[in-house]
């Protein structure tokens, strides 16, 4: 079994925290309430990430696994977009999605799939859900 990625996690996790930090006392309940479920959320999609990766990688790979974890994040990217109407998250899901997709048409095809695209989209989507 691959190790976890605690990093990624806590970075994840910093920025979930920043969001509720940083927010001005100023901005109304609803820009705030938006602003904590995307970060919420791009967490979770951090997360799905690095499950994912640790289904791909390792002695043992595990399509099955990498299967569900990729439903999930397709359910976690439609979630973000469902609650959104800012055009920055709306680039950052649609890259998500294209790199999601990719790595899906991989794993499907029994190929090695590139993870980087996807943590780079993931790694962008918690940029532009921190206020």
């Amino acid at each position: 079994m691959a190790p976890r990625h605690p990093h990624r996690r806590t970075t994840a996790v910093t920025a979930l925290a920043a969001v509720a930090l940083i927010v001005p006392v100023s901005v109304g309940c609803g820009a705030v309430e938006k602003a904590l479920d995307c970060a919420q959320l791009a967490v979770e999609i951090s997360n799905d990430v690095d499950d994912l990766q640790d289904a791909l990688t390792g002695a043992a790979v595990d399509p099955q696994q990498a299967d569900k974890i990729l439903d999930s994040l397709d359910a976690d990217i439609d979630k973000v977009g469902d609650r959104t109407d800012n055009a920055d998250v709306g680039k950052a899901i649609d890259d998500l999605q294209k790199a999601v997709d990719n790595v899906q048409k991989s794993v499907d095809s029994g190929q090695d799939p590139d993870l980087s695209p996807v943590r780079d989209a993931a790694g962008e989507l918690t940029n532009v859900c921190s206020p």
